[in-house]
């Protein structure tokens, strides 16, 4: 067992680096894809999980209409400028809601960073625990504005569609830095589910959906991420 301590002291270190330097490294450097899109164009993916070429155009921060910011914090995590990656107030609910038969997400953008740029989308308990590993250093090394404009650039908006630059192309024909709250909800309404749910070709309740998301992020503010990591 002597033996063996170093050893695996070693591999330890050496996992947590090869999971640490690539999101210290992302904080300043833009993906060049994720770990979603790879899947979607992986040779074995068939059907609707399947993509010839995959559509995504990263673009920064300032180049991104508010709406679009406003719209997803509205859309997926209210408390985002709260918390520390993790919204235990949301995990408390979805728990008693599923104990009622309903299937509530409590998921953070922070949280679906790390999911969407490293891992893969089928259920279990391994996947959600380096979920939350690699939460953790991503709110440890990023900034809440940083999170965020990965998040809008890398989230799926429809099928082979990957960041607010394509989809804000592929839908409406305008540059992500024109986007309307309108626009913007409506692509923040389809987050969930982009490959049923259709931007290009909304059901009534999908636009029930938009037209709540854009009454709530007309109270969001963007002011307080800067406030709530001015200290990264």
């Amino acid at each position: 067992m002597r033996r063996l301590a170093p050893g695996l002291l070693g591999l330890a270190i050496v996992a947590t680096l090869c999971g640490v330097l690539p999101i210290l490294a992302m904080r300043f450097v833009p993906p060049v894809t994720s770990a979603f899109m790879l899947q979607k164009q992986w040779p074995f993916a068939s059907g609707e999980d399947r993509c010839a070429r995959v559509d995504y155009d990263w673009v920064p921060r300032s180049q991104i209409a508010p709406s679009v910011f406003r719209a997803v914090l509205a859309a997926e995590d209210q408390r985002f400028a709260q918390h520390d990656g993790f919204d235990f107030h949301a995990i408390e609910k979805a728990f008693e809601e599923r104990g009622r038969g309903s299937a509530r997400g409590a998921s953070t953008i922070s949280q679906q960073v790390a999911k969407n740029l490293f891992l893969w989308p089928a259920r279990s308990w391994v996947r959600k625990g380096a979920e939350v590993w690699l939460t953790v250093w991503i709110e440890l090394f990023w900034p809440k504005q940083r999170i965020l404009e990965v998040y809008v650039n890398v989230a799926q908006f429809g099928p082979c569609t990957f960041g607010v630059a394509a989809a804000s192309r592929r839908f409406f024909d305008v540059e992500p830095s024109r986007l309307d709250l309108a626009q913007a909800s409506l692509l923040a309404a389809v987050l969930p589910n982009p490959v049923q749910r259709r931007v290009d070709a909304p059901s009534p309740k999908l636009r029930k959906r938009a037209a709540w998301i854009a009454r709530q992020a007309r109270t969001v503010t963007l002011e307080s991420l800067s406030e709530r990591k001015a200290s990264h």
